[in-house]
């Protein structure tokens, strides 16, 4: 594992070329290290940004060594990169994160194992592999539930929620093109929050303020800071982070999204780098989840955390975008726009995000509301 300090005029590797890659390089830059990104898309969003581009497929060995032999550290910004290239890269001492956080967030049956093994509360669950072990899942763990593909699947994909027998069809066919899938019971739960957090390789941990997100069709809309939990609820986040992180051996900026029903947490999903709910810390705290990133992978001291007091971060999908142009001129407070660089306009698809920052979570959330910026079910 790389462990001297690399400063400014270092070359930092990033495998994956999308909105989390864009906005690390950008802090990176400003951090005066140089960017390659390995990514087969041309132009994509982190690569309008690099000093260099690869352009190959992620387990593309060749294309992987190439990424190795110019960069002094290398990292990712999606979890599904090829474990054989990961593993290259650890061996080689340029992959601080390590592969293992890879391996376990990337199949959801070791995920849910080392939230066992950590400790931590999560919905019943079970694992099948065939329909008798679905209707065994059913007798044991009832409904409602939601089924899930153990390896692949985002923002609602590889996913079915099953209210009664009569959705195991639909289960049925998921199971037919999986190897496996996870049997969870259905949470119902009061809010949905996550804990983003960036662990050095010493060991030490920053937390960012908790945020609360709303989802809209499974895809993450609005993430509102700080999250109205308790103070019970705050510290079993803050022990779960502790336990988790020493379990996996986190290195760098990760996030863990969790359910709350009372004063009691189940975990959900584990990310092993910067989060879609972390984009608030660009302009809501002193160091963004980026910048920490960036300085636990190079080795250098994290900054502690200072937070203004309130934001609300709104993701601007395809179908948004336009319109929320479009309005943006009828209210001073138009927050701080972040758009992507994709290429192509797409329903559903995360084109930009948008921040609003405060001081007062309620006045913030209230300004928000009527003037139609966010909606809250």
């Amino acid at each position: 594992m790389q462990t001297n300090r690399l400063l400014f005029g270092a070359t930092i590797g990033i495998i994956g070329g999308g909105q989390l890659g864009r906005m690390m390089a950008t802090t990176a830059r400003h951090m005066g290290y140089r960017i390659v990104v390995l990514d087969p898309t041309p132009n994509c969003p982190a690569g309008q940004l690099a000093d260099d581009q690869i352009i190959a497929a992620y387990d593309d060995l060749s294309a992987v060594k190439q990424l190795a032999e110019k960069s002094d550290v290398v990292t990712y910004e999606f979890e599904n990169v090829d474990l054989q290239a990961a593993t290259y890269l650890e061996e080689a001492g340029i992959l601080p994160q390590g592969a293992n956080s890879l391996a376990i967030t990337q199949d959801r049956e070791k995920e849910k194992q080392a939230m066992v093994d950590s400790g931590q509360s999560v919905a019943p669950f079970a694992i099948i592999q065939s329909k008798d072990e679905l209707n065994k899942a059913v007798e044991t763990i009832g409904f409602p539930a939601v089924v899930k593909t153990c390896r692949g699947g985002y923002d609602g994909k590889g996913q079915v929620k099953l209210s009664s027998a009569d959705d195991l069809a639909e289960a049925e066919q998921l199971l037919a093109k999986s190897e496996r899938l996870i049997y969870e019971a259905w949470i119902a739960f009061d809010k949905e929050i996550s804990i983003v957090f960036t662990r050095g390789i010493d060991g030490s941990i920053q937390y960012f303020p908790i945020g609360e997100n709303i989802h809209r069709d499974h895809i993450l809309h609005t993430t509102i800071v700080p999250a109205k939990v308790s103070n019970t609820v705050k510290t079993k986040a803050h022990q779960a982070v502790q336990a988790i992180a020493e379990t996996i051996n986190v290195v760098g900026t990760f996030a863990i999204e969790l359910f709350v029903r009372g004063d009691n947490i189940y975990i959900n999903e584990l990310a092993p780098r910067p989060h879609n709910s972390g984009h608030y810390t660009i302009e809501a705290c002193n160091v963004s989840q980026f910048e920490q990133h960036v300085r636990a992978i190079c080795g250098l001291p994290l900054l502690p955390v200072y937070f203004h007091g309130a934001s609300v971060m709104v993701n601007l999908l395809g179908q948004d975008v336009a319109s929320f142009f479009e309005e943006i001129h009828q209210d001073e407070n138009t927050g701080h726009i972040h758009m992507y660089g994709k290429d192509k306009m797409a329903p559903k698809r995360k084109m930009g995000h948008v921040t609003y920052v405060a001081n007062d979570r309620e006045e913030l959330v209230q300004n928000l509301l009527q003037k139609q910026m966010i909606e809250i079910e």
